[in-house]
């Protein structure tokens, strides 16, 4: 089956391996002659990654972060994500819409029917064709993080709260079977990779 207008979402609590296996997909698909678009959320656009800064410097409570992202994800969709799509490319993206239902619904304790309200304006019915969902306990997580890198605002909270936002992502995942797939995300690169390429052997891609 060919990938071509396929939109695929890597989602994740922070340090569980998307960006690895994002550049590695990005590497096969290309490999195989398609035409690959590599965005991310926050961000994507000149805009959006303007908000992004603010998004993760700046102190700001569970719905403003909401608003935020949201209105970066309008900017994101329009001008990038939909006319790749619509010219054929595959498009490739770290994070999405989920992982605001999961940080700031489950994690930061909002009202998932305003998220959801939030989400039918800003996307208008566009969801992803696949989201790759890596599964990690939060306190393995953390470990890769501290290892990697200095966190930003949202890297430097509580376990506690990286176990609620695995819990989100486990509901989205419950709500959405179709479009998701859950990547058990512990163990080393290539495990993790072969889980991945068995998904996509799964769905003829």
């Amino acid at each position: 089956m060919s990938l071509n207008g396929k939109f695929i979402t890597f989602e994740g609590i922070d340090g569980a391996g998307k960006s690895t296996h994002i550049a590695a997909l990005t590497e096969r698909l290309r490999a195989r002659g398609a035409d690959v678009l590599n965005t991310r959320e926050p961000g994507g656009t000149p805009l959006a990654e303007q908000l992004r800064e603010l998004f993760l410097h700046k102190p700001m409570d569970g719905l403003t972060e909401a608003l935020l992202v949201f209105a970066g994800r309008r900017d994101h969709r329009m001008t990038v994500i939909e006319p790749a799509l619509a010219a054929g490319r595959t498009v490739l993206c770290d994070r999405f819409a989920d992982a605001t239902f999961a940080y700031q619904g489950h994690g930061r304790g909002m009202d998932l029917a305003v998220l959801t309200q939030l989400e039918q304006w800003v996307l208008a019915g566009r969801q992803p064709d696949l989201t790759l969902w890596f599964d990690l306990p939060a306190e393995t997580a953390a470990q890769r993080r501290a290892s990697a890198r200095t966190p930003d605002r949202l890297e430097q909270l509580d376990l506690d709260f990286f176990e609620r936002v695995r819990a989100g992502y486990a509901a989205r995942c419950a709500q959405f079977p179709e479009r998701f797939a859950r990547i058990e995300a512990q163990g080393d690169i290539a495990q993790v990779w072969s889980r991945v390429e068995a998904v996509l052997e799964q769905r003829g891609w």
